[in-house]
This record gives structure tokens, sequence and C-alpha cells, in this order.
């Protein structure tokens, strides 16, 4: 049996109806596609803690308030990935890549143009809903 991935994924809402993205490395699964920040949920971590810590790491943020938004499970063949996925209105920091990786703000009216990996398709559809 495949291992199952969790993330914990912060969908990141700047109050002016805009999403903060990164783009995935070119050498990772589904490089060149946009994300949703975020990252593994080590062992006995919370999912808020693992938000904060991925989300400090990443893009240089710290979570001061978000709220579950949906969970998306999705098999890739290669590997199976369960995202939890937190919707993040508060937060300390200004969002940029630390890894290397382009990260911008996105419209939410635009988020549907951008291309994203398969398990992102069901948040794609539930930002939208929040314009």
């Amino acid at each position: 049996m495949k291992k199952l991935i969790h993330v914990a994924v912060g969908v990141i809402e700047n109050g002016r109806g805009e999403i903060f993205v990164t783009k995935r490395l070119s050498h990772q699964h589904q490089g060149g596609k946009w994300e949703f920040p975020g990252g593994k949920v080590e062992e006995g971590e919370t999912l808020l803690l693992a938000l904060d810590r991925e989300l400090k790491e990443e893009i240089g943020i710290n979570v001061t308030l978000a709220e579950p938004l949906l969970v998306v499970e999705h098999d890739y063949g290669d590997k199976a990935v369960k995202l939890d996925v937190w919707l993040v209105r508060g937060f300390v920091g200004q969002p940029k890549g630390l890894e290397g990786q382009e990260g911008k703000w996105v419209a939410i009216k635009d988020i549907d143009t951008l291309t994203f990996p398969e398990a992102n398709a069901p948040i794609v559809a539930t930002v939208k809903a929040l314009q």
C-alpha cells in the first residue's frame, strides 16, 4: 500500500480579494505548477501547528487567524496526498518564496487561470466561491 502524505495547506487571503500562491520548483513532484503553500504534517503535530511552521519556513509568515476550509484526498498513482486546507485571513509578515520558488498574489477571480496539480482542483473551486 502506498504511503499517504498528510499536508497542511494555507489559502492565504489578504483582504483585497487576492490569494498568495507559489510555483513548485521544476525538480519537485508536479514541478512548474502553482500551489497553495504548505507542507507535511509531522508526527504528533496539530494541523494548526504544522500550518504555522510550514508557512514560516516556506514563505516567511506567522499565522494569527486560520479556519478549516476543506480536506482533499487525491491519488497521483505514484503517491497519495491528504490535503488539510485552511483559510488564512490573519498573518504577520509579507509572504515571499524562501526556498527559491516564485510567489505572487493573484486575484480570486483569476485563480483558475493558473495551472495547479490535480489534487488542487477542489481547492481552486472553493477559492472561486469566496469572491
